[in-house]
């Protein structure tokens, strides 16, 4: 199953909602993946630009980005960011095809 990487910022709603009722946040997202067919691999809370990362499988692309536009429309996030993640020897396959293809497009102006 693919893994995805997403970050999000908590918003101020979200931040009140966390010094009302502290908790650990783990099992609600567990349990959002869970109802899409993923699973929640890390859910680690950060500091710097992002407030959270987390790290799941999900059936495809468009699972892991539903999940993170549902938590996003609670307010508790004001940003929510997902990515793709391949393992480095499964990358290999990409790096090959990216290499028959190098010579194959042409850039403006050329």
């Amino acid at each position: 199953m693919p893994i995805f990487i997403t970050y999000a910022t908590y918003s101020q709603n979200g931040v009140r909602g966390m010094l009302k009722k502290p908790a650990d946040r783990t099992g609600p997202v567990k349990a959002l993946l869970k109802k899409v067919g993923g699973k929640l691999l890390a859910f680690y809370v950060t500091t710097g630009e992002n407030d959270v990362v987390v790290i799941s499988e999900a059936p495809d692309g468009t699972d892991a980005v539903a999940v993170g536009m549902a938590v996003a429309a609670s307010g508790a996030v004001s940003k929510v960011e997902t990515v793709r993640a391949w393992k480095a020897k499964d990358f290999v396959a990409i790096q090959k095809k990216a290499a028959k293809l190098a010579g194959a497009y042409s850039p403006p102006g050329k």
